[in-house]
């Protein structure tokens, strides 16, 4: 959310958490307040979405830093995000890197660490958000903080269990039906079927819709119904 698309109050009664664009990739100081107040209002778990800076490809462009850029970069975001919680009277609950960032951190370890230890040393109290069963949620986990496995309403799972990128026709679920589907399937039998058709086990504590989806507001809609139905 905060990411210049407008539809955040339509979703939030459909939600629990919102991870908020810390101004590297979108967003800025204006939206972070909106959507901070807009959370309070609808009773949202407040969560910073750090990016790469890269506004120019809204964060989906792999970059290669150090370990120490890396912690630079998340540390500089949160704290942005923190100031503005902290004087609407609310608190920072999580924390879900974005776009190349989280695909990167999913697989390289050193990546995950150095967000990780960022994250703790900022506040250890805070939710680490993380893909499903990847390095990401064990390197958080191996620095003392308390993780979410989060799986993904609106895309498609390789048979290693990460995402197909969005380079790939394939990617996104086009169908309210498929979403619907997959999600029940990640909540009642904890797995997923990959692009292959094999089904492989995957822990959903958290579900992820995209809120620049061309249909976010629908879905989310959907989704909510369907969990609270069953």
């Amino acid at each position: 959310m905060g990411e210049g698309i407008g539809n955040e109050e339509q979703l939030m009664p459909f939600i629990r958490s919102a991870n908020i664009a810390c101004g590297y990739h979108a967003g800025g100081e204006v939206a972070m307040q909106q959507v901070v107040e807009l959370c309070r209002k609808y009773n949202v778990n407040i969560g910073a979405h750090p990016s790469f800076s890269d506004r120019e490809n809204f964060g989906r462009t792999e970059m290669h830093l150090s370990s120490m850029e890396v912690y630079s970069l998340v540390t500089d975001q949160l704290k942005i995000l923190s100031d503005i919680v902290k004087r609407n009277g609310a608190r920072l609950h999580h924390v879900k890197p974005h776009g190349a960032l989280y695909n990167m951190a999913a697989k390289d370890p050193v990546l995950a660490k150095a967000i990780a230890q960022a994250v703790k040393d900022m506040d250890g109290s805070l939710v680490y958000y993380g893909l499903s069963g990847s390095v990401m949620i064990r390197e958080a986990t191996g620095v003392g903080l308390q993780t979410a496995n989060e799986v993904f309403a609106d895309r498609t799972y390789q048979p290693d269990g990460s995402l197909t990128p969005r380079s790939q026709n394939n990617a996104l679920l086009s169908s309210t039906d498929d979403v619907i589907k997959q999600v029940m399937k990640f909540v009642r039998e904890n797995k997923v079927t990959t692009v292959t058709g094999e089904e492989i086990m995957v822990q959903a504590d958290t579900i992820c819709i995209h809120g620049d989806g061309k249909h976010a507001v629908e879905l989310a809609k959907a989704i909510h119904q369907r969990l609270y139905e069953n």
